[in-house]
């Protein structure tokens, strides 16, 4: 399988690959693992179309990406831009989770260490950035990352008190290191999306799933985009209601409910189309001519 050469040129140009010294047959490479693992977004046994995978692959976080694969491969442009940015906003993380500046210091100095390659496998210098894909934005990826640190150091340092007592969660991209939080989120959507009427559904599918703008879906209902903004806005405050009670019913503090819900819906292991769908039905019959 391969991308075709214009849409890669697109992507690779969208991305800014060039400015962190990565070719467009490296970054095509990347795309097509990506693609290939998460099966562009569809279920594992579905068969993606040239227009799905390339719905797929321009919804990620192309510059983010781009930029992760470049300090992967060791290009010192890239790494330049990568300690630009985000050195500051990791600092300011890393001491908002630790709740100590000396702490901070420290947890950013462990996970800048372990980014820069310094861990060997099979001779190589391997970076953790290279399993970056660009599903979720690369600063949610990193704070995943000093979360799971943290954690991590204080298993070993503080085995007789509760983890739980420090009121920190965050999942990391990969569902599997905090399956128990994943597994709860996915049966919170499944819970909260089964309550919504068939009207709510197919305004979620066509501005989130479809990508339709709210003039179109206007034009589509006969109503003012401003009433479609306003019923997104009240449907989505709703949802989001619904999962932190459910998240914080199954044990989760506030905190870590709301950290949850920064998760990217497209990690989660369901099929999100197929739970916002519903039958034919006379939805919206009610709305249309109002404004």
């Amino acid at each position: 399988m391969t991308i075709e050469g214009a849409l890669l040129q697109n992507l690779w140009n969208a991305a800014g690959a060039a400015q962190v010294e990565l070719s467009e047959e490296e970054f095509g490479d990347t795309l097509l693992a990506i693609g290939a693992k998460h099966n562009f977004g569809l279920a594992p046994e579905a068969e993606a179309t040239a227009i799905q995978r390339a719905a797929f692959l321009r919804a990620l976080h192309l510059p983010d990406l781009a930029l992760a694969q470049g300090c992967a491969l060791g290009r010192e442009t890239a790494w330049q831009q990568f300690v630009a940015k985000y050195r500051g906003p990791l600092l300011q993380a890393a001491i908002g989770i630790t709740k100590s500046s000396g702490l901070g210091e420290e947890l950013a100095d462990a996970l800048y260490s372990g980014l820069f390659g310094m861990t060997m496998r099979e001779g190589v210098r391997w970076s953790p950035l290279s399993t970056y894909s660009g599903r979720g934005s690369l600063m949610g990826w990193l704070r995943a990352m000093l979360v799971q640190r943290h954690v991590n150091h204080y298993r070993k340092t503080h085995r007789e008190t509760p983890l739980e007592d420090m009121d920190i969660a965050s999942p990391p991209e990969d569902p599997r290191q905090n399956q128990q939080t994943m597994r709860g989120l996915e049966a919170a959507v499944h819970s909260a999306l089964a309550r919504l009427g068939a009207e709510d559904r197919l305004l979620l599918v066509a501005y989130y799933l479809d990508r339709h703008t709210l003039m179109e879906i206007g034009n589509v209902l006969r109503v003012h985009e401003a009433t479609v903004s306003r019923k997104l806005k009240r449907v989505t405050e709703n949802v989001r209601k619904e999962l932190l009670r459910a998240l914080q019913a199954q044990g989760l503090s506030r905190r870590a409910a709301e950290e949850a819900l920064g998760t990217d819906p497209r990690q989660i292991d369901i099929n999100l189309r197929k739970l916002l769908q519903t039958p034919a039905t006379d939805a919206f019959s009610n709305t249309k001519g109002q404004s």
